[in-house]
């Protein structure tokens, strides 16, 4: 039998709605049936979309978007709450009891800091600590120990390269890791040219592509960004071609590259004479 939707504040009408969502007494089969392996990918999901929406600058988007992650959050707790664990509202406390605890200087008696940087210090300082007090209580502490293996490949990469960079491993220039990128890319072309096995040729691009990324850590660049619109150059360029080939009743199928790459650099050179205008 169908229910009434609850009434009352936002957050409290989503949690009872979450709540009967789960209700094996007429709840949704597919919400009652999920856990939180097969949510996850979910939650990944909505954060990425949520990251979209404000690449787009778009606020709209970001308000549903942002609806739409904060439901996963509800998810998780009440999965949690069946199973006697925790619910939502230890999440919400345990997350404004750890922002308290690493705010000393609005909510504590700390000196105020002085600039972003100097609490970027300050928060990674308290990390560090909270980790090591974790460590007391199993096992040792290591410099790369809280870098969730759940990261994409490229976030990972620059989080772990961070880790190491604070104990002394680094490099300080940008110049000692272009060499070393054009090392890698040398290597890699060893390999192919002796016709490697694909597990070598992997591992090689693998070495090319986290020497690249300690790169845009070095130059305090957005490695994930920097790909994300790279990748959208892309689109937007290749979309432009099919549209000048379509204009002209042809195709991106069929056609010789050399003509496609000559289309490219059209494509290109609309692009910049656009931005100059």
């Amino acid at each position: 039998m169908a229910v009434p939707p609850p009434e009352g504040r936002g957050i409290d009408r989503l949690v009872a709605i979450m709540a009967q969502l789960r209700n094996p007494d007429g709840g949704c089969p597919w919400d009652i049936e999920q856990s939180f392996a097969t949510i996850a990918p979910y939650t990944i999901e909505e954060a990425y979309e949520v990251a979209d929406a404000i690449e787009k600058g778009d606020l709209a988007s970001l308000k549903d978007e942002l609806g739409d992650l904060l439901f996963q959050v509800v998810f998780h707790g009440r999965m949690a709450e069946e199973q006697g664990a925790f619910g939502f509202d230890d999440i919400a406390a345990h997350c404004a009891d750890k922002m308290v605890r690493r705010h000393p200087h609005v909510f504590g008696a700390v000196d105020s800091v002085k600039s972003a940087a100097d609490q970027t210090q300050a928060w990674e300082a308290m990390k560090a600590a909270e980790r090591a007090a974790k460590a007391e209580r199993g096992s040792p502490q290591g410099a790369l120990d809280g870098v969730t293996p759940g990261l994409p490949a490229l976030t990972r990469a620059v989080k772990i390269q961070a880790r190491a960079a604070r104990v002394g491993f680094d490099w300080k220039t940008a110049p000692p890791i272009l060499d070393k990128i054009e090392e890698e890319i040398g290597e890699l072309r060893v390999e192919l040219e002796a016709g490697a096995p694909a597990d070598r040729l992997e591992d090689e691009l693998g070495d090319l592509l986290f020497a690249v990324a300690n790169l845009a850590r070095r130059l305090d660049l957005d490695a994930e960004g920097a790909l994300r619109r790279a990748t959208g150059k892309f689109e937007r360029r290749f979309r432009r071609m099919e549209a000048l080939l379509a204009a002209g009743n042809e195709q991106m199928q069929g056609q010789e590259l050399d003509a496609l790459d000559r289309l490219w650099n059209t494509v290109k050179a609309e692009e910049r004479k656009s931005a100059a205008d």
